[in-house]
């Protein structure tokens, strides 16, 4: 019964988040499909993180090489084809992600941070310091991809609301495609890596493997997540690829709490919209300006006063109040010895 009522409220949800654009700005519309993106990010992350025990802090590197194969690889003169762009964009990000993670798994704790935080650095620089990506200005993609045959248009991401469904459906789809990978004898595996390796490998698993094929499948997440980005907002510049992007998305995830899928999504919109709130000026006027110090100061009170992120909330609460009924039962216990 639970279940089918959350199940039941999943759909309202959805339905609701669908329809939201016939009831609100253009901006507000444009901001949903912002975080819907970054939500799609910070979940190919949580894969890592939450599902593997594996934090990196150059996850941005992927989203950014995505991002920039697609406005690369479109014509000047009109779209390109929508599954050769991104197909041939996931195929380039889970190269790279194969190559710098097989290097990078040989390491541990914080030395595999350190070491993906090179890698992704790496790749900033290419963009960053050559005229591959144009330089630190970046570059403009003037037409969004589209799916056709002859004449007949299957997927035309250049339509607004048709844009914005296709980022729902990509998220809802990733999600549940996770979901189902984590409740899987893979999956299994992962979450038995996470918690103690040592011990998967003394049962015979090749925990290298696994990790790999998790890395790369996260990168495929995050290169997805790039692809729509640019296809968003038409531009793209190295800062895509910068740490500060990785330690965002990395922020959504604990934020959020690691230990559920659903984590990196409130993560994302939380994040995302308290930055716009200390942005807004009709808010905080000329204070505006200077928004990330209440963002900072935010972020460090949520995570301080939420160990286990924003979804183990309810968990804590029903643990204060648990002690609280131990200690009002103890101290009952006391006054009727007394």
């Amino acid at each position: 019964m639970q279940n089918t009522l959350r199940g039941l409220l999943l759909l309202i949800l959805i339905g609701l988040v669908a329809v939201l654009p016939f009831f609100t700005t253009d901006y507000y519309a444009s901001l949903t499909v912002k975080i819907m993106i970054y939500a799609l990010f910070a979940l190919s992350l949580q894969l890592l993180v939450g599902g593997t025990g594996l934090v990196s802090l150059g996850h941005a590197a992927f989203f950014g090489i995505a991002a920039y194969f697609v406005t690369l690889l479109t014509p000047d003169t009109g779209a390109g084809n929508f599954f050769v762009l991104l197909a041939g964009a996931l195929i380039v990000t889970m190269a790279y992600a194969a190559v710098t993670g097989a290097l990078a798994l040989r390491t541990k704790g914080i030395y595999f941070i350190m070491v993906t935080l090179a890698f992704a650095q790496m790749a900033y620089y290419v963009f960053h310091d050559t005229k591959v990506g144009g330089g630190t200005d970046g570059i403009y993609l003037y037409f969004r991809p589209e799916l056709r045959i002859g004449d007949w248009t299957l997927l035309n991401i250049d339509n607004a609301y048709v844009f914005y469904l296709f980022v729902l459906g990509c998220l809802l789809l990733s999600w549940a495609f996770l979901a189902v990978l984590m409740r899987s004898r893979f999956g299994a595996a992962l979450t038995g890596i996470r918690v103690n390796e040592q011990r998967m490998r003394a049962a015979g698993f090749s925990t290298f493997g696994y990790k790999l094929t998790a890395y790369i499948i996260a990168a495929a997440l995050a290169g997805v997540a790039g692809f729509l980005y640019a296809a968003k907002d038409g531009y793209v510049n190295p800062e895509l690829m910068a740490w500060e992007q990785s330690g965002l998305v990395l922020l959504m995830v604990i934020l959020g709490g690691s230990g559920r899928l659903w984590g990196a999504i409130i993560g994302a919109v939380v994040l995302t919209m308290l930055q716009e709130l200390f942005q807004s000026q009709s808010i905080f006027g000329e204070f505006a300006k200077n928004w990330h110090l209440p963002y900072g100061l935010a972020i460090i009170a949520l995570v301080a006063l939420l160990p286990n992120g924003l979804t183990g909330l309810p968990e804590q609460l029903r643990t204060r109040r648990a002690r609280k009924a131990q200690l009002r039962a103890a101290s009952a216990a006391q006054d009727s010895a007394s």
